[in-house]
């Protein structure tokens, strides 16, 4: 049953902001004033909202062209400092990259993964659209 009354959902709407600054406080940077709060959540809904997109923009490179891997591994960097299951998923990923002994992943490769992945998507759009 939903509850069609403007003046409830308002007072939940209200009682559930109340909720996420107090946490936000809590577990934020403790921020002096409410709009700080506010302003930190926002960013936290932004960055985990683009993860996300990200993510989900590598799972589709990986039966697609593109570099899918890297694509993951930069959405999940986005999601770990605010979901912390990212930051275990990251690690996983992280193995899977080609990287050298410290662990960083090469300028190299991180080129001819997008230098490959373009070109793949022109020749797929002309080959679409354009012959």
């Amino acid at each position: 049953m939903s509850d069609s009354n403007p003046q409830s959902r308002r007072e939940r709407f209200e009682e559930f902001e109340q909720a996420a600054i107090e946490a936000e406080r809590e577990t934020g940077r403790r921020e002096e004033t409410i709009a700080e709060a506010k302003r930190h959540i926002l960013i936290r809904i932004g960055r985990v909202m683009l993860g996300t997109v990200v993510v989900i923009a590598g799972l589709l490179m990986l039966p697609l062209p593109g570099p899918g891997l890297l694509t993951i591994a930069a959405g999940l960097a986005l999601l770990a400092s605010d979901v912390p299951f990212a930051r275990k998923l990251l690690e996983r990923v992280r193995v899977r990259l080609p990287a050298d002994a410290e662990g960083n992943v090469s300028r190299p490769v991180v080129i001819a993964g997008l230098a490959l992945s373009i070109l793949t998507v022109s020749l797929s759009l002309w080959w679409t659209f354009l012959r």
